[in-house]
């Protein structure tokens, strides 16, 4: 029997691992020596005293006394509502939860409360441990500024305050930590003022600084610049300004995003076998970008996004292998795309590739369909022109694709299917022709399909139905036609649909409101005719349910336009996470169409709906009660031939904020009580509608239905009668030279005459 399969099964891996932890590495080198010995006794007794050692532990630690007496008084001062610090009893070291000490004394030399929910002031009295070399509070609630005394504990080589509310500066004390190789102050936004001038050489063994997400400003200290232990430098999300400088160490990752920092780019001469995440994003960057970047040979993620470079992609500028992400969008750059990204493309390890909101133009290079590990590409918002390379499909494990608005024809390449692992595909605001290909539907991963705003034409094609994962589809602004086919509802996640502004024609569906997670769906300007199907309207969670979560108060005509935001990481393992917010609105559009009949009660009920349009058509009948529809800010019913009094409950939608009833049939009293004043020219065009207005009594809603008709008992003003003469005399002139263009009359008047 293998020894090592008996030991395996008799020691946990766990105990195996306490047991390395625990020995010296000269201990760890002879239990190797051990498996190739070839003395079975030997074996057998090694085996045995590993089990006695590892199943029958001896007993931990005790708790020094003095340590013990400073963490209960660390307990008596702040709050633990989730009750994780109970076990704080006794004097076993291993029963205090996140307490670690030293085996033989009992010191305290480990703190680590992630994520407790602990809150309230710090007690002076926690800075007696004075043998704790970590201090990890992260992920909780305190409000109190930093501690000074923390400069007393000498022996911390890590502390970690991240993600709490700090507030305050940084205590001039921390310059004592002689020995900390990690400061993390990371996500506490009421943490700042100028960062300490000591803060880069008050420790030579500092290797990570990590003070984002917090409101320091001024400059950055000249120390950083030239530390010489330093890896890890993180400032992003404050308030910092100035020039990047060059840095004198050899910095292995450098994030600077979302500040203000100005002035050109440096060349990191010092970084150049070290560096390998450098993102400068969203600050005040220009000039160009420097091809000395390029000798950064192991960088792995470049982000110069959101800054204000401009000039041409230089050639010279090709990166290494290693690259894998590269995000210049939002600048000003112009020119050609580049052809060449890095030096030897078939090895490029590239993910995530985006040039997208610049000025880039020309055609986008067939180079690019050869990077075959690229997993999204965005070159949105740019000017490019000319067809999409007909071997995007070579990209096999690509996941986005962003093309919209530019100025790119043609059609949508076949090939394109051979992105099998396509989860967006995003090609609207083009000029791109010709029809769906029916092979779409081998694109089963989809999740958003953009089309909008191109000159597509002919039908949805059937075998779309194969997209079953698809939750946001916009066909808008096209030249599509046809009736609509079954493959829509085969599309269960369907988040968003708009088919609106195309010649889509025939009778609505019986399906239109079978999806259950449905936000938002708009149908209108097309030729749909026939009633509104009057269905089940209770299957979607979102226009039923009155608890979703709204979006801001924008007027009714602005929820138009819907927006979702794509967003991409790359993580350890160079795998993309994709993931997409959408901001809309949740309504019903079925606008200008050619819809005749009843208006469904069940769409009156809808507790969860937004808005609804169904302006511009023949519907007809009465609107009944709206009490149901808590949710609803805005509601277009005009442009019909609707009846029947306004009903009163309309004013106790306390969200309504756009209201039109307009150009239909309505009549009966409107009174002031009902609150409809906050909604002027809601009730036009109705003029059997008396609306009652405040002092003046009851009035008409004064525009006629029919533009130039007057409506029963409105009299003639001076502007009537003047236009009648005028017209009377210009039928009298034009009569007179026609009779006297005819030889007949004037034959007879001569003849008269003579």
């Amino acid at each position: 029997m293998d020894l090592r399969w008996l030991l395996g099964k008799l020691i946990p891996f766990s105990c195996l691992r306490v047991c390395w932890v625990r020995s010296s590495v000269p201990g760890r080198k002879w239990i190797s020596s051990f498996f190739s010995s070839k003395s079975l006794d030997y074996h057998a007794l090694l085996l045995s005293f590993l089990l006695i050692f590892c199943l029958n532990p001896s007993q931990s630690a005790e708790l020094d006394p003095e340590d013990e007496a400073s963490l209960l008084a660390f307990k008596s001062s702040i709050q633990d509502p989730n009750k994780n610090l109970s076990s704080w009893v006794g004097s076993n070291c291993s029963d205090w939860a996140g307490i670690a000490c030293e085996n033989k004394t009992g010191r305290v030399v480990s703190i680590k409360l992630t994520d407790m929910n602990l809150s309230g002031q710090i007690n002076s009295g926690f800075c007696n441990l004075s043998f704790l070399e970590h201090l990890v509070l992260s992920q909780n609630n305190f409000s109190c500024s930093i501690p000074s005394c923390l400069g007393n504990l000498i022996r911390l080589r890590t502390v970690d305050l991240s993600r709490n509310r700090f507030r305050g500066v940084v205590p001039e004390t921390l310059m004592k930590l002689e020995n900390l190789e990690e400061l993390i102050l990371v996500g506490n936004q009421d943490l700042g003022g100028p960062i300490p001038s000591w803060i880069g050489n008050f420790s030579t063994k500092l290797q990570k600084l990590d003070l984002g997400f917090n409101s320091f400003s001024g400059e950055m200290p000249e120390s950083l610049l030239n530390s010489t232990s330093l890896k890890h430098l993180d400032l992003q999300n404050n308030y910092l300004k100035g020039n990047v400088y060059d840095f004198l160490q050899p910095l292995v990752s450098l994030n600077l995003m979302s500040n203000r920092f100005s002035g050109t780019l440096p060349c990191f001469s010092a970084c150049t076998r070290s560096l390998t995440v450098l993102n400068l994003a969203n600050n005040s960057i220009f000039g160009g970008v420097p091809t000395c970047i390029a000798s950064l040979r192991a960088l792995v993620q470049l982000n110069l996004s959101s800054n204000h470079l401009t000039y041409k992609m230089s050639p010279r500028l090709l990166f290494a292998e290693q690259l894998l992400v590269l995000d210049l969008s939002n600048n000003d750059l112009y020119g050609p795309l580049p052809s060449m990204i890095v030096e030897t493309i078939e090895k490029s390890g590239l993910v995530l590739l985006d040039l997208s909101h610049n000025r880039f133009s020309g055609g986008i290079p067939s180079k690019i369909t050869e990077l075959r590990s690229l997993q999204a590409l965005f070159l949105s918002h740019n000017l490019l022109v000319g067809e999409i390379p007909a071997r995007i499909g070579n990209l096999t494990y690509l996941q986005v694709i962003d093309l919209s608005y530019n100025y790119l024809s043609g059609s949508i390449p076949l090939n394109i299917v051979g992105c099998f692992q396509l989860l967006a595909l995003i090609l609207n605001n083009n000029n791109l022709s010709g029809e769906i290909q029916p092979e779409l539907d081998a694109l089963d991963s989809l999740k958003i399909l953009d089309i909008s705003n191109n000159m597509i034409s002919g039908e949805v094609p059937l075998t779309l139905a194969g997209c079953k994962s698809l939750e946001i589809v916009d066909f808008s602004s096209n030249n599509l036609s046809g009736n609509l086919n079954d493959a829509i509802t085969k599309w269960s996640n369907l988040r968003y649909l708009s088919l609106a502004r195309n010649k889509f024609i025939g009778n609505l569906p019986s399906w239109l409101f079978a999806f259950e997670v449905i936000q938002l769906m708009d149908f209108s300007s097309n030729k749909f005719s026939g009633p509104i199907p009057d269905v089940n309207f209770n299957i979607s969670s979102n226009f039923n349910s009155g608890d979703i979560s709204r979006p801001s108060n924008e007027p009714f005509a602005a929820k138009k336009v819907v927006n979702f935001k794509v967003s991409t990481v790359v993580d350890v393992g160079s795998e993309l996470q994709f993931n997409y917010d959408l901001s809309s609105a949740v309504g019903i559009d079925l606008s200008n169409n050619l819809l005749h009949g009843s208006i469904p009660e069940g769409l009156y009920s809808l507790e969860g709906l937004q808005y609804l349009n169904l302006s511009y058509n023949s519907l007809e009948g009465q609107v009944p009660g709206l009490e149901k529809m808590q949710s609803v800010r805005a509601l277009d019913l005009s442009h019909n031939y609707l009846s029947g009094e306004i009903p009163g409950n309309i004013s106790i939608l306390e969200d309504l904020t756009l209201l039109d009833l307009s150009y239909n049939c309505f009549s009966g009293l409107v009174s002031e009580k009902q609150g409809f004043g906050r909604f002027p020219g809601a009730f036009a065009g109705n003029p059997d509608l008396c609306v009652e207005s405040s002092g003046e009594g009851c009035r008409s809603s004064g525009i006629p239905t029919v533009p130039g008709k007057i409506s029963d008992g409105e009299t003639e003003g001076p502007i009537s009668v003047w236009i009648f003469c005028l017209s009377a005399f210009i039928s009298f002139y034009f009569g007179t030279v026609s009779l006297l263009c005819s030889a007949r009359a004037r034959n007879y008047f001569l003849h008269t005459k003579a």
